[in-house]
């Protein structure tokens, strides 16, 4: 049994010849779903010879799920990347090894080992790996949680894991990153005051899978003091988890990402409280 692969892209160039490389390694039906690239994208996902398709993005679960709906698919199976994730050699065998047997057994999802590449510099201290995310399942099991950041999938049946990692290998210039990350803390913020339960979002359990768990962990996070929490969250990583093991490009990674980022969603919901009380005065 073979698989298919859907990755999304957006002015992705400097990553996305080495995605599709990685995945023309494991599945010969490769789809691409653009949401306006204005760079070099394009052209890049055909002349690799992809199924290229062009949808307006909303968020990243919409799009994820549209694809899962309307998509050609050719396959029973369904492996999600993004644009600047790619496969280790490690996942690649895995993954054939796993065709081979034509994903025997009752199992009908995979979580796969997230390593963020960031500067050029594998990111393996601070807690970040592995950092577990479901990507690869059997069609009809699984679909993306509706949340405005930190997607995760989902699965409906028995799951297992894949110990060999996908690299997220971050080629964006700072400027870029920083942009994005101020636009997700604005979604971060949303979430956080829209707290749900739904039945379609991840539920947190200290005892469920490593995204349950993780999910867990954050909920304990959102319950510690306004600002002293990002400080905490940088010590944790940094220093308690051996973040300053990752050099210079870790601390940069850190500094940013757990400290400013989180820093920054809590400044923009003190922002709209200050706003909400400016309205009720």
């Amino acid at each position: 049994m073979a698989l298919s692969v859907v990755i999304l892209t957006f002015n992705s160039e400097a990553s996305i010849a080495a995605t599709l490389a990685s995945a023309a390694r494991v599945s010969d039906d490769i789809h691409v779903v653009d949401s306006g690239s204005t760079d070099r994208t394009l052209d890049l996902v055909r002349a690799a010879g992809a199924h290229l398709v062009h949808h307006p993005f909303e968020n990243y679960g919409a799009q994820r799920n549209w694809a899962i709906q309307t998509l050609p698919l050719a396959y029973g199976w369904q492996l999600h990347l993004d644009a600047d994730e790619r496969l280790s050699s490690g996942l690649v065998d895995a993954i054939l090894a796993l065709r081979q047997q034509a994903f025997a057994g009752d199992t009908v999802g995979y979580f796969l080992p997230r390593l963020t590449m960031f500067l050029g510099r594998e990111l393996r201290h601070g807690g970040l790996y592995p950092n577990w995310h479901m990507r690869l399942f059997k069609t009809g099991h699984g679909r993306c949680e509706m949340r405005k950041y930190d997607q995760h999938f989902l699965c409906d049946g028995k799951t297992a894991q894949i110990h060999q990692p996908m690299l997220d290998d971050q080629r964006m210039s700072l400027a870029e990153w920083t942009a994005r990350h101020n636009r997700w803390a604005d979604a971060e913020a949303d979430e956080i005051e829209e707290a749900s339960a739904a039945a379609d979002l991840v539920q947190p359990d200290f005892s469920g899978n490593p995204v349950q768990r993780k999910r867990a962990l954050r909920g304990g996070y959102y319950k510690a003091p306004l600002f002293l929490r990002a400080f905490l969250f940088f010590l944790y990583r940094y220093i308690i988890r051996l973040g300053f093991l990752d050099g210079k490009e870790g601390l940069i990674y850190y500094v940013l990402q757990t400290l400013w980022f989180r820093f920054l969603v809590d400044a923009k919901l003190y922002e709209r409280r200050l706003a909400r009380q400016e309205r009720k005065a």
